[in-house]
C-alpha cells in the first residue's frame, strides 16, 4: 500500500460547515490553484475545496498512475480513492451534501469516485474527461441508478481518446441508469464559458441554491 502525504486543500471563502461540499479535482499535471478559482462561477452558497491530487507528476499532481491517457492503472486508482475517502470523511460527514466535479484527470477520479460508491455522493461532474473503464471499479447497467450527472464534452477535444469519450457518453446517457444532464461544446479540451455556466445551473438545481455568481 502507497503512503500518501495529507492531501493539500484549498478552500473557497468560508461556508456553513452544514453547507454541501463540491470537490473541485484538477487535472493531470495541474495542481489544487489552478482550479479553485472555478468556484467564483459557482453557487455561492456552497462550500468548496480544491484537493491537490496525490501522485508528483510533470511539475504538478495525478490522481492515479495510468496506462495511458485516460486508461488508469486498477491498483493505483483504488489507493488514491481510499486515500481521497479518508480524507472527505474527516471534512463531510454522512448526511452532508458531496459533489465531486473534476476536470480531464480529475474527472475521470470524479467518476472513479462515485461508480465505487454512488451512494456517498449528492452527484457528480465530469468535465472534458472520461469514465475509468476497465480500472476496478463497476461499470455495469444501473451502477449509477438515479445519480444526478453532468458531463460536458468538447467537439474538437483531442486530449481524450475519442473512442473513451463516446464510451463514457454513451454509458452515462444510457445504460449507467443516472440523471445525466449532458452537454457537448464546439471548443477543446478546456473549460469554456458555456460549460461553466451550465455547470453553475446544474449545480444549483442539484442543491437547491439560489444564488448563483455572476
Amino acid at each position: 500500500m502507497t503512503s500518501f502525504a495529507a492531501p493539500v486543500v484549498a478552500w473557497h471563502a468560508d461556508a456553513d460547515a452544514a453547507a454541501p461540499l463540491v470537490v473541485l479535482l484538477h487535472g493531470r499535471g495541474s495542481n489544487e490553484t489552478d482550479i479553485i478559482g472555478l468556484a467564483d462561477r459557482l453557487p455561492r452558497a456552497a462550500a468548496y475545496a480544491a484537493v491537490r491530487a496525490p501522485i508528483g507528476e510533470g511539475g504538478g499532481y495525478a490522481w492515479f498512475a495510468n496506462r495511458g491517457i485516460g486508461r488508469p492503472i486498477p491498483e493505483s486508482l483504488a489507493e488514491t480513492m481510499a486515500w481521497f475517502r479518508a480524507w472527505l470523511d474527516q471534512v463531510a460527514p454522512a448526511g452532508r451534501p458531496v459533489v465531486p466535479v473534476g476536470f480531464s484527470g480529475g474527472g475521470a477520479f470524479a467518476g472513479g469516485l462515485v461508480l465505487a460508491d454512488p451512494d456517498r455522493y449528492a452527484g457528480a461532474a465530469i468535465l472534458s474527461a472520461t469514465l475509468p473503464f476497465d480500472a476496478g471499479v463497476p461499470t455495469t447497467p444501473g451502477q449509477l441508478a438515479g445519480l444526478p450527472v453532468f458531463v460536458a464534452h468538447g467537439d474538437a477535444d483531442d486530449v481524450i481518446p475519442r473512442d473513451l469519450l463516446q464510451r463514457t457518453w454513451t454509458f452515462l446517457t444510457g445504460e449507467a441508469g443516472s440523471h445525466t444532464t449532458a452537454m457537448r461544446d464546439p471548443g477543446g479540451h478546456g473549460l469554456s464559458a458555456g460549460v461553466v455556466d451550465a455547470l453553475a445551473e446544474w449545480l444549483g438545481h442539484l442543491l437547491r441554491l439560489e444564488d448563483v455568481s455572476a
